[in-house]
C-alpha cells in the first residue's frame, strides 16, 4: 500500500545542516525571523517556552519534542521574565562543546538538542503546505533518540555520514508527523489522512496518480456523498480534491525531470495525462516555467553538480 505521508517526505529531501546542544541560565530569549531551515528540538533538562507566530505560546518540559516544518518566525525563552535587554543574538560556545544563552557563569535552567534541516526539493514549498505548521510532542523517547543520533552523527566524520544523517531526518520527521494528533492538526496531508473516509481518497491519488480521477470517482472511494466529500476534503486538507491532486502530479512530474531523462510525452503520461499539450498547458501554469525549459534546467543542475562533485572527488 502506498503511504501518502512517506512519500511526501522523502520527495522533500530532508538534508543535514547543523545540530547542537544549547544550555540556558536566568533570563533569556532568542528570536528567529523569517528563518528558511526547518527547526527541531528535544528538552532533556528543565524547561522553556515556545512562541511560534500564529500559535499559542507553549511550555516545553522536559522529553518534549518540537517541530516547526515551514518558515515562521518564533521565539525561544526562559521561563523567567525577559526584557528587550535579554535578547539573545547569537549563543555563546562554552569549554564543553555546548552553546549557553543568558547567563554564562551559573548552573543551567534548561538544556536543549537543537537542530535546522534544508529540504532539497524545489517543490519544498508546496509539499510543506501540506503539513502542520508546528509540531509537539510530550514524552515520546523515540524522537529524542532520533535527534540525539542525529547530533552524534553530525558532529562525526565517518564514511556515509550525509547518507546516514539524510535517512535519520527522513525517520525523524516521519515520527514526527505520525505521532500527531490528526484531528488536532493544522489543515494539511496529516489531517486529512486522520479522517478514514478521506484517507482512502488520499491513498488512491497516490497509489494511481495516472486514472483520470473526478470529485464523483473519489467520493466514490470515499463512501461520501460528492457535496459532503468536497467539503470535508476542503477543510480538512486545505485545498479541494482536485487542487491536491494537480499539486502531488506536479511534484511528480518535476522529480521524474529531475531524476530521469525521459521526454515530456512520457512524464505526461506517467503522472496521468493523455497528452503532452494538455501537460504543458497544467505544468506551465502551475510551475511557471514549460515542461521542456524546466527538464533542460534541471539537467543543466544535475550536470553541473555531479561535475562538481567529481572535482571535489
Amino acid at each position: 500500500m502506498v503511504d501518502p505521508l512517506a512519500e511526501v517526505v522523502m520527495l522533500l529531501q530532508p538534508q543535514p545542516a547543523f545540530s547542537k546542544v544549547v544550555s540556558g541560565a536566568g533570563p533569556w530569549r532568542v528570536r528567529r525571523v523569517r528563518d528558511p531551515r526547518p527547526f527541531y528540538c528535544v528538552v532533556t533538562e528543565g524547561s522553556c517556552r515556545l512562541d511560534v507566530d500564529g500559535q499559542d505560546p507553549i511550555i516545553l518540559q522536559e522529553g518534549d519534542f518540537a517541530l516547526i516544518p515551514a518558515a515562521h518566525d518564533y521565539m525561544t525563552s526562559s521561563l523567567a521574565p525577559t526584557t528587550a535587554r535579554h535578547l539573545v543574538t547569537a549563543p555563546t560556545k562554552l569549554p564543553n562543546g555546548e552553546f549557553r544563552v543568558g547567563v554564562h557563569d551559573a548552573p543551567h535552567d534548561v538544556r536543549l538538542l537543537i537542530g535546522h534541516c534544508a529540504f532539497g526539493s524545489p517543490d519544498a514549498a508546496l509539499l510543506v503546505s501540506l503539513l502542520p505548521q508546528l509540531v509537539h510532542i510530550r514524552g515520546e523517547k523515540r524522537l529524542a533518540t532520533i535527534v540525539q543520533l542525529v547530533g552524534e552523527e553530525s558532529r562525526e566524520k565517518r564514511p556515509a555520514r550525509e547518507v546516514i544523517l539524510t535517512r535519520l531526518l527522513e525517520v525523524l520527521l516521519i515520527e514526527a508527523f505520525r505521532a500527531t494528533s490528526g484531528t488536532d492538526a493544522t489543515p494539511g496531508l496529516l489531517r486529512g489522512l486522520a479522517d478514514e473516509r478521506l484517507a482512502v481518497a488520499i491513498r488512491r491519488m497516490h497509489e494511481s496518480p495516472t486514472l483520470r480521477w473526478t470529485v464523483a470517482q473519489l467520493a466514490k472511494e470515499a463512501a461520501l456523498s460528492r457535496s459532503t466529500f468536497f467539503q470535508r476534503f476542503s477543510h480538512a486538507v486545505g485545498t479541494s480534491p482536485m487542487g491536491y491532486l494537480l499539486a502531488w502530479r506536479m511534484a511528480l512530474a518535476k522529480n521524474l525531470f529531475r531524476s530521469t531523462s525521459n521526454g515530456v510525452a512520457e512524464v505526461a503520461e506517467l503522472v496521468g495525462y493523455s497528452s503532452a499539450s494538455a501537460f504543458s498547458v497544467a505544468f506551465n501554469r502551475h510551475v511557471g516555467l514549460s515542461p521542456t525549459h524546466y527538464a533542460r534546467e534541471a539537467r543543466e543542475h544535475m550536470e553541473h553538480a555531479e561535475h562538481a562533485e567529481a572535482l571535489g572527488a
